[in-house]
């Protein structure tokens, strides 16, 4: 069975170069965007698949960490953060207040929410940061000179001269 690298490196050389089976009549041109969403999407799954021991997904860690980052979050502010609806985020918050790694101590209708997370979400939150070092050093090792190019493209747009 073929990795998803490998089958994309066959789709852009037609399989001449890389030792693959040929998929296509001709070469794929190459395109940047179509490159970096097929690297985004292994990499997600990657992530995705290191994080389901811990219990969490891709976005309930997303949700944890702008809670983490921002104590007393509003439900908009985090459903706005995490590109959900508010009634979303109220259905997160829930879960995560009844697994013990969110407190709402102002949990009625009404009331501003001072959402924080608790010891057990801090916890939880080294671990997945464990995790993404891990896979940061992965990521780093297989790809030297993009991790270059993505370190020195955040710091331009970082910098403002992106």
């Amino acid at each position: 069975m073929y990795s998803p690298v490998q089958i994309l490196t066959a789709r852009l050389h037609d399989g001449r170069h890389a030792g693959y089976p040929s998929t296509m009549s001709s070469p794929v041109p190459f395109s940047p965007t179509i490159t970096l969403l097929t690297l985004g999407r292994i990499w997600e799954s990657e992530f995705a698949d290191a994080l389901k021991p811990l219990g969490l997904t891709t976005r309930k860690y997303g949700l944890l960490g702008h809670i983490h980052r921002t104590p007393g979050i509003s439900f908009s502010e985090l459903a706005r953060r995490s590109r959900i609806t508010v009634q979303s985020a109220h259905s997160a918050v829930a879960s995560f207040v009844e697994a013990g790694l969110v407190d709402d101590d102002t949990a009625h209708a009404g009331a501003a929410s001072t959402l924080r997370t608790t010891p057990d979400c801090e916890s939880l939150l080294k671990s997945a940061a464990e995790v993404v070092t891990r896979l940061d050093a992965d990521f780093a090792d297989r790809h030297p000179e993009l991790t270059e190019a993505l370190r020195s493209h955040l710091q331009r747009v970082m910098s403002g001269t992106a």
